[in-house]
């Protein structure tokens, strides 16, 4: 069933219930009692009881993170920051943007760690760096003008609606 989106499993919970499960079932308890007391399927105490038997005790102790190691450790993650807020133009781009391409490139030439541009973004995410899209708006954009345009010149040619006026329907003509 696993967890709700966003939280992350507390090893060490699950470890303390896997042992209080054994110690339940040494106390003469069956599984399915075992399973009620502690809310759990009545498979798991069956495999916990299966596995120390099999491997003894430690098979039941926390196993460690999850998943794949990082590539970055959190001392490479930091100067990633620092180098982040330097700015792409530091690395030679001629634009203040990071794009998930520049930020592997800037990770494979200053830590040697290839990222795929794809998956960046996870990575970015970590840092709590959030993705943002510039304001297409010109240079040489003048405020002022475009505020006299909506006030003055808009009004103008904008289509008004037709009037509402009394129309007569040809059961309703006058004689």
């Amino acid at each position: 069933m696993g967890n709700a989106r966003g939280v992350r499993r507390d090893f060490a919970a699950l470890e303390q219930r896997r042992f209080e499960g054994l110690k339940l079932l040494r106390q003469g308890f069956n599984q399915s009692e075992v399973a009620r007391r502690i809310k759990v399927c009545s498979q798991t105490v069956s495999r916990w009881a299966r596995t120390v038997s099999q491997e003894g005790e430690k098979a039941l102790r926390a196993a460690g993170r999850a998943g794949r190691k990082p590539l970055l450790d959190a001392k490479q993650r930091q100067r990633l920051v620092a180098r982040l807020l330097e700015g792409p133009e530091k690395l030679g781009y001629e634009t203040p943007l990071w794009t998930c391409e520049r930020v592997a490139h800037l990770i494979d030439q200053e830590f040697g760690v290839g990222y795929h541009a794809g998956h960046v973004w996870k990575l970015l995410r970590q840092l709590n760096w959030s993705p943002q899209r510039p304001a297409g708006r010109a240079l040489e954009r003048n405020e002022e003008a475009i505020r006299e345009w909506q006030r003055k010149t808009w009004p103008a040619i904008k289509k008004k609606p037709k009037k509402k006026g009394v129309r007569l329907s040809s059961s309703t003509k006058a004689d």
